[in-house]
């Protein structure tokens, strides 16, 4: 690979990555602050990878050809974990066609009929915190976006079938978060009593309990239903042709688990705002645009995750970089939503910014974009807003006393540290 790229950290490539895992907005603060926009950093499992937050470079990368610029090859590491056709990990024309037929489900009022499903999952979960007792949120908030995406995706209800697929989906998340196990060295299946044969077969498992779940619904009594499977078991492409099992069962399991983690740490970074900054929560209580304007400020602050990158498979000019084929280019999403010449005072918390202007595709980016934008992108806003508000309207939290907050890695996503411990000091009845 050329010398010629842009300046980056010069620690071996296992280093920085045990750095990136460790202290995370650390790497990043102190890579653009040492070196500029873009600047390269080397990670294992990875070509080296240049990363900008210019949002005039991001707009090339968001546009540049996707022959030239390949998402999904940049993504390969996730293949164990949500299964080798999984939209993330397609390009090209197959990839236009499976997200073609995925997104109707969550668009439009097909979105808004699961209100009911994410509303009733925040009050069930409210009605077992511990009224004056510490707990960590984050646990709740994947408690409750889980059980929105299971009676979302396969439109069950409590059940055998529904507790033994979110067990087993609770296990493998457990595992999967773990940013180690993005490292390919380490992905070695030496038996079940292993960390990664464990994996392993718990991934065959649920693998086998979807399939069950397709078949069963293959074989139905044709009865019309609105959830996701239903929707996507009748969905054809421009050749009338459906999905093939294998293809619904890797999809699923992405909706299973991108529909699950991100959105759960979204929710926990957003009531840590809502709970700290002042005057946040009795505005955003009584002023549902306010709230929007929360969650957005919040996915500013505090992406869920940090980049999103592409192989470049020929030379090519971007940013002002002259790049050659191999390397991979990513949009900073941290380090764009901390533009000072985008946002003028980007460390301060303020959501009115939200309701003044409305800010390009390419500075606030917290679901990617371009072609490759996160296809539940509206579907996990509407349901942030919907939890958010019942938990405003039902409970008054506090954080729980001497929690200092940290970022921490879980997998490719950004979290807060020890799940968040609050306090619940009132319910409403």
């Amino acid at each position: 690979m050329p010398a010629a790229l842009p300046p980056g950290p010069r620690l071996p490539a296992l280093a920085q990555g045990l750095w990136f895992a460790m202290r995370p907005v650390d790497y990043f603060e102190i890579c653009r602050k040492r070196y500029g926009d873009p600047f390269t950093v080397r990670l294992p499992s990875t070509p080296p990878v240049i990363m900008f937050s210019d949002p005039g470079a991001i707009r090339e990368i968001f546009t540049g050809d996707e022959e030239l610029l390949r998402a999904g090859e940049a993504t390969v590491i996730l293949q164990p974990i949500v299964g080798p056709n999984s939209l993330l990990l397609l390009d090209g024309n197959r990839h236009h066609r499976e997200r073609r037929m995925m997104s109707p489900p969550f668009h439009g009022e097909r979105m808004r009929a699961y209100a009911d499903v994410m509303r009733e999952a925040t009050e069930r979960a409210i009605a077992r915190w511990p009224i004056g007792e510490s707990f960590p949120l984050m646990r709740e908030t994947q408690a409750i976006t889980l059980d929105v995406i299971v009676r979302a995706v396969f439109g069950m209800t409590d059940g055998t079938a529904m507790a033994a697929l979110s067990d087993k989906l609770r296990r493998f998340i457990a595992a999967a978060v773990n940013p180690i196990y993005l490292w390919q060295r380490l992905q070695v299946d030496l038996g079940p009593l292993t960390p990664w044969g464990r994996f392993v077969r718990l991934r065959r498992e649920i693998d086998e309990l979807l399939d069950r779940e397709i078949a069963a619904r293959r074989n139905g009594d044709g009865t019309q239903r609105d959830d996701v499977l239903s929707l996507l078991l009748s969905a054809r492409d421009e050749n009338g042709a459906p999905l093939g099992d294998a293809e619904l069962r890797d999809e699923l399991m992405t909706l299973l688990l991108a529909g699950h983690e991100t959105t759960a740490s979204s929710l926990a970074w957003t009531v840590h705002r809502i709970l700290t900054e002042p005057g946040v929560r009795e505005r955003a209580a009584s002023d549902g645009d306010y709230l929007d304007a929360v969650v957005k400020e919040t996915m500013r602050m505090n992406p869920v995750i940090p980049d999103v990158m592409r192989i470049v498979k020929a030379p090519m000019r971007i940013g002002g970089c002259d790049l050659p084929a191999g390397v991979g280019v990513a949009p900073n999403i941290y380090a764009a939503h901390h533009r000072t010449d985008t946002w003028g005072d980007p460390y301060t918390f303020r959501p009115d910014r939200f309701l003044a202007t409305k800010p390009s595709p390419y500075e606030f980016i917290p679901f990617g974009g371009g072609m490759r934008r996160c296809l539940g992108a509206a579907f996990a806003l509407y349901e942030m807003k919907i939890v958010l508000s019942t938990l405003l309207a039902r409970t008054e939290l506090a954080i729980a006393p001497g929690y200092k907050l940290r970022v921490v890695r879980r997998s490719i996503t950004w979290a807060p540290s020890d799940g968040m411990p609050v306090v619940v000091t009132r319910r409403a009845a």
